[in-house]
């Protein structure tokens, strides 16, 4: 039975029963039923003939925890299955993800498509930091697909985009985007961090890659940094000549070629036996177990993000000193359709909203909220607020914010899981008291 037929043959357990059981087993030696922290460097060979067969990669398992540890193996199934991926790699943070994502893609004078509706730190990491590796981007407005195909080119490796862009809210049409990246040969590459996989699933709309920064809802505490890329298994990396990293001999293993030795699992094997391996972005494992226990709330937790923010959003809209509110769960967002075709259980927690008098009455509000910590995150249990022009989306120029909907006069909102009436009370004396 080959691999994608014994996935096949696996009984489909539902998504709260894999949030809490996908990837994890009692401990063999205590019987100890929650996953353990492997605060661990390096694992034992039985012999000289085993450990030739890890290093060739010829067995799977565990050499050094800069490669594979055992309490982050738990979470990358864990989010695998989640996401109804083939494999996943965890590293240090979501930009590692990024990193590690088009580390095994791109070579040097290489380009790729992105959205122009980014997190900022994204948007900085690809137009500038990337460009020491000779990697190009263009940046495109993806909500009409014709500027897609427009920007491909023969060095463009790939397309990326948020499912639900940070912070506006913006909903991305992934089937539109899967099909434009098929009919090029190059992967589509989501990052599904604002929505989680309990609101939406890119792979099963043609996404090929998936990242998060677990970081945000997946750990959903604040105390965990962490990032994840999912390999959906379905992509042929041997199509076209485009992906040599991964259906191409490798000088490092003695020739092999990643897509003909493992097939579906090509890619999560070469991120830990090569991306992991030279550019060391390891998840610790306290992070890794600290997002286990995150992930087995994360249902119930994305229903009550998701409900607080949606009537938040609707006080907001109906107040007198609101100029505005993007949020695709309202009606009146141009995005609401495609939020309830691919997040139909909900249009996330995080939004943004202007109120009358700009830049200064913003970040007026900002200062007096009491509940509402001012702090550059997003994903907590507590609700968050920011002024992105000032914070996360600085660095770029005024076109760049305004395009990603970060504008001079953007407030940003995480919504947590506290009382809902206590949270519309301190936005509206935070609003009221200019």
């Amino acid at each position: 039975m080959n691999p994608k037929e014994e996935k096949a043959a696996a009984p489909k357990f539902g998504f709260e029963t894999r949030m809490i059981h996908a990837g994890a087993q009692p401990e063999p030696v205590t019987g100890a039923r929650q996953t353990p922290i492997h605060q661990n460097t390096s694992y034992v060979f039985h012999d000289a003939e085993h450990a030739a067969s890890l290093f060739n990669l010829q067995t799977f398992g565990f050499i050094y925890s800069r490669l594979t540890n055992p309490t982050v193996a738990v979470l990358e199934e864990r989010i695998a299955s989640l996401e109804d991926g083939r494999g996943s790699t965890c590293c240090a943070s979501g930009h590692a993800a990024q990193l590690l994502a088009f580390f095994a893609l791109m070579e040097p004078g290489d380009s790729f498509i992105a959205s122009n509706r980014l997190y900022g730190g994204s948007i900085t990491q690809f137009g500038k930091t990337f460009k020491k590796f000779d990697w190009r981007v263009k940046f495109v407005d993806v909500d009409d697909p014709q500027n897609v195909r427009d920007a491909l080119s023969p060095d463009c490796k790939a397309i990326f985009v948020e499912s639900l862009a940070n912070p506006g809210g913006v909903v991305s049409d992934l089937e539109a985007l899967s099909n434009i990246a098929k009919e090029a040969g190059i992967p589509l590459i989501v990052d599904n961090t604002m929505a989680t996989p309990y609101l939406c699933r890119p792979i099963e709309w043609g996404a090929d890659l998936v990242v998060h920064s677990t970081t945000k809802f997946l750990s959903g505490n604040g105390t965990s940094l962490g990032g994840c890329v999912v390999d959906s298994g379905n992509f042929d990396w041997a199509q076209n000549d485009k992906f040599p990293g991964l259906a191409a001999p490798e000088p490092a293993y003695h020739g092999l070629n990643f897509y003909e030795t493992f097939g579906d699992m090509a890619f999560t094997t070469h991120a830990h036996a090569i991306g992991l391996r030279d550019l060391g972005s390891t998840m610790a494992p306290m992070n890794a177990f600290q997002t286990i226990l995150g992930c087995e709330t994360l249902a119930l937790r994305m229903e009550r993000h998701c409900e607080n923010a949606r009537k938040v959003a609707e006080f907001l809209e109906a107040h007198p000193a609101v100029a505005w509110v993007s949020c695709a769960a309202l009606p009146s967002s141009p995005y609401h359709a495609l939020a309830q075709k691919y997040l139909p259980k909900g249009a996330g927690a995080v939004f943004t909203f202007g109120v009358k008098g700009g830049y200064e009455a913003g970040t007026k509000v900002v200062e007096n909220c009491e509940i509402f910590s001012h702090l550059a995150n997003i994903g907590d249990a507590r609700s968050l607020i920011l002024h992105p022009a000032s914070t996360t989306h600085r660095q770029l120029s005024e076109e760049q914010q305004q395009a990603a909907g970060a504008g001079p006069d953007v407030i940003r909102l995480s919504i947590g899981l506290e009382t809902l009436e206590d949270l519309i009370a301190d936005l509206d004396q935070a609003i009221s008291n200019p």
